[in-house]
């Protein structure tokens, strides 16, 4: 897709921002968010500079400039945001040398692609997010002047704090009135006890 038709899609979906968005070495999502009104071609085509020793593993302070090349045919429009954002993917590049950045996971993506194709292996390789999600039965949050707080509950959870507690200490009472009659039983029948049970 040309830089034409992303500006076009931008005043289509009357975008007001623009979300450039890019993956760091960790996997972590990171943005870089723009006006939509200071995009246009010869940015979608060049590039934005950014500071590349803000990102944890990638360049030292003075080696930081990089560049964040638009991926033109990765668009889309935002659906989470209160503003319509049209976001695209983009690219690492060294800012000196002019060409992609190494430690770019996205290149170290395209570049296994590559490899794949030209050694007969596989012609295609799907790379994503490992989705995670947790589902709670009861979520509790306190925000008080002196105190704050939440409480989380799951059925999915083996061992839910409060619902545990209760149940440990109902069973230690239970237990320790079984090793009570136990003991008892014994020292009326005169059998001398010597270790009943450790709890």
């Amino acid at each position: 897709m040309s830089a034409a038709k992303v500006l076009k899609f931008i005043k289509e979906k009357e975008a007001e921002f623009v979300d450039l968005r890019f993956t760091d070495p960790r996997g972590k999502l990171q943005h870089l968010t723009m006006d939509a009104s200071i995009v246009d071609e010869d940015m979608l085509n060049e590039g934005v500079f950014f500071d590349g020793s803000s990102i944890a593993g990638w360049k030292a302070i003075n080696e930081s400039d990089m560049i964040l090349k638009p991926d033109t045919a990765r668009m889309f429009l935002d659906p989470f945001t209160s503003h319509n954002t049209v976001v695209l993917f983009c690219d690492i590049f060294d800012a000196v040398k002019k060409s992609p950045y190494e430690r770019d996971p996205r290149g170290v993506a395209k570049k296994a692609e590559e490899y794949l194709k030209s050694s007969g292996i596989g012609d295609k390789a799907f790379f994503g997010p490992e989705p995670e999600f947790f589902v709670f039965d009861d979520v509790r949050i306190k925000n008080d002047m002196n105190e704050c707080g939440f409480k989380i509950d799951s059925k999915e959870v083996h061992t839910i704090l409060e619902k545990s507690m209760k149940m440990a200490t109902w069973v230690i009472d239970l237990q320790l009135k079984a090793v009570i009659f136990l003991y008892h039983q014994l020292t009326v029948n005169k059998i001398c006890v010597v270790n009943i049970l450790k709890i």
